[in-house]
């Protein structure tokens, strides 16, 4: 049932062997499994042999990029990688913490305090299943019209699911981008931050599992965590002690969530539409 690879490494630890593997749900792409070991930790496990196979690689460099960072929320720990498996920390729910959006809006500020030079990443990823360009690139603007919005409209527009008037509104959005969106630094992004990848782990506090990690701008990361509902005012007052937001960040959400709408349009077809539309018509 296991692959060599992952029995040999968790003796090699001295865990012993694999005594139970807990199915977990929640996830639409991979199979997830807690693993028990006779004399070591639980283990968080996640399977898929129909993946590319730089993705789950792709996802541990994330993690270990968001990991680096003293003070930003906790990821789980990289074991072991490969093509067909990812074998990670368990870090075990618990009853939330009185104050763990208070907490976690002073830690994603910290996070979003360590920038780069440039707008990019070490390597491409992926966003949920598709792959996410990141080339390292001098402007925000730039890399953002070019890898995040143009990219997801044209793979719409390849995949029959946005018409040509459709890729010309996203077209004339990105050449007005820069009067719309105020320059940021390039900051470390967890970059599919909704609210199913802001766990509660130890301690009753959030961590963040599955990134599409890259240094982009900040209110993208805060934008996307609003788009299936919204952080609490406690977060923002945290947040905002740490790192204050440019004015109107929030009126710009729209901007930086179309690139996730257009995702969801190539990932999960017409239902998204209408949305996509909708942040089209408010700016067109």
């Amino acid at each position: 049932m296991f692959p060599e690879k992952l029995t040999n490494f968790i003796i090699e630890q001295g865990w012993g062997e694999i005594t139970s593997a807990q199915a977990l749900g929640g996830g639409c792409i991979n199979d997830a499994r807690v693993l028990e070991t006779s004399s070591g930790p639980r283990l968080f496990f996640k399977q898929n042999r129909a993946i590319p196979a730089d993705m789950f690689p792709r996802e541990a460099d994330g993690l270990r990029e968001l990991g680096s960072v003293p003070g930003a929320p906790r990821v789980p720990q990289v074991f072991l990688e490969d093509a067909s498996f990812l074998l990670l920390e368990y870090l075990p729910p618990e009853p939330r913490h009185p104050r763990i959006w208070e907490i976690f809006g002073a830690e994603l500020a910290t996070l979003h305090l360590h920038t780069a030079p440039r707008y990019g990443f070490h390597a491409d990823n992926y966003i949920g299943a598709t792959p996410q360009p990141n080339p390292w690139t001098e402007n925000g603007h730039n890399f953002f019209v070019e890898q995040r919005l143009l990219f997801q409209a044209q793979l719409a527009r390849k995949n029959g699911l946005l018409g040509a008037d459709g890729l010309h509104q996203v077209e004339r959005l990105c050449q007005r981008l820069s009067d719309l969106v105020p320059a940021q630094p390039a900051s470390l992004l967890h970059g599919d931050l909704w609210s199913g990848n802001i766990h509660t782990g130890p301690g009753g506090l959030a961590c963040l599992i599955d990134p599409a990690a890259c240094y982009g701008w900040a209110e993208a990361d805060l934008a996307m965590a609003n788009l299936f509902g919204s952080l609490p005012a406690e977060f923002y007052a945290a947040y905002e002690n740490i790192r204050p937001l440019a004015p109107g960040y929030r009126a710009r959400f729209d901007l930086y969530n179309l690139y996730h709408l257009l995702n969801h349009l190539n990932l999960f077809g017409y239902g998204y539409l209408a949305q996509v539309q909708a942040v089209l018509r408010r700016y067109g």
